[in-house]
């Protein structure tokens, strides 16, 4: 099985790459932290979910082009997070199917030093650039506040409110940016 190439990424103090086994740890540990789950479901992740997340991501790298880089601090060579983009097919009005879903998830040992904003600038730049005038969205609860206020610096603007998963999301999208510019 031929794998496909996940490009790396440099920002000043961050390195995006394809998440790696010996990430794994790390990975769901940083899934059972509380505070980390708190708008994304709120429940902690039991290892086996952890590990169900964690081996999607090649498969969206496979199929689809992109998916979720591992954040890895340069200074320290710690794993931090991950960021990126999914197309989950979620049963959700107005559908997100086809579009690149930015994501971005950070253990709380580097929250507010606006990681999760440098994370995603690069690879938003990779994006615009590998899939120049394809539809991005995200999805966020209306209560968190602080990603809310990442996405809008990004470039994301709310078009829709709606529910999923039982509570209620803000849906926002990015204006395509055209190939390469």
């Amino acid at each position: 099985m031929e794998l496909p190439d996940i490009p790396v990424l440099e920002s000043p103090r961050l390195r995006l790459r394809g998440l790696a086994l010996a990430d794994f740890g790390a990975f769901a540990a940083m899934w059972r932290e509380p505070e980390v789950v708190r708008f994304i479901g709120g429940v902690p992740l039991a290892r086996d979910e952890a590990w169900s997340r964690f081996m999607r991501q090649m498969g969206m790298w496979r199929y689809l082009g992109f998916g979720t880089f591992a954040i890895e601090m340069k200074a320290t060579g710690s794993f931090a997070g991950v960021a990126g983009f999914h197309d989950l097919h979620r049963d959700i009005t107005p559908s997100l199917d086809d579009t690149l879903e930015a994501g971005w998830v950070l253990s709380t040992a580097v929250h507010g030093q606006g990681i999760a904003e440098e994370a995603m600038g690069a690879a938003l730049a990779w994006a615009d650039h590998a899939h120049g005038g394809k539809r991005m969205t995200c999805i966020i609860r209306p209560d968190h506040l602080a990603s809310l206020h990442i996405a809008a610096k990004l470039g994301f603007s709310e078009f829709a409110r709606t529910n999923y998963g039982g509570s209620p999301i803000v849906v926002l999208e990015r204006a395509p940016k055209a190939r390469g510019s």
